[in-house]
């Protein structure tokens, strides 16, 4: 079993990888943390710099945990993919996390952590920044 982060370059982004460190420890599981981009804006604040990527790898070497850090490009939804790939590894926890947001932004914007709580078939744990 495998523990899997969705992770962004975000408060939400850092609670979820640092809860996920927490939750591979506790179970004794590796940890993937996955970064995705639909790679259709030339600037994407979802994808994580290099040095963010360089950072999450230092600090997943700190933990012990054992470890891989990917980037998936050309998805057409970060939803679909982190579920497709959560099934793929037989994910144990996809961790995630979360903002508040008003129902109309919800609406107007989708809600990326809503699909992934109503779609995955592994346990979800949804974190909040601070």
């Amino acid at each position: 079993m495998t523990v899997l982060v969705g992770y962004v370059p975000t408060p939400e982004g850092e609670a979820a990888l640092h809860a996920g460190i927490a939750e591979a420890q506790r179970r004794a599981e590796p940890l993937i943390v996955v970064n995705t981009s639909t790679g259709e804006a030339p600037v994407d604040p979802h994808l994580a710099p290099q040095p963010d990527l360089d950072r999450i790898i230092r600090a997943l070497t700190d933990s012990g945990v054992e470890h891989d850090v990917r980037q998936l490009f050309g998805g057409d939804d970060t939803a679909e993919q982190l579920v497709e790939l959560a099934q793929e590894l037989a994910a144990s926890v996809l961790v995630i996390g979360i903002r508040h947001r008003s129902p109309v932004g919800k609406l107007i914007m989708g809600s990326t952590a809503q699909r992934v709580l109503l779609d995955a078939t592994c346990p979800v744990l949804a974190v909040k920044a601070g």
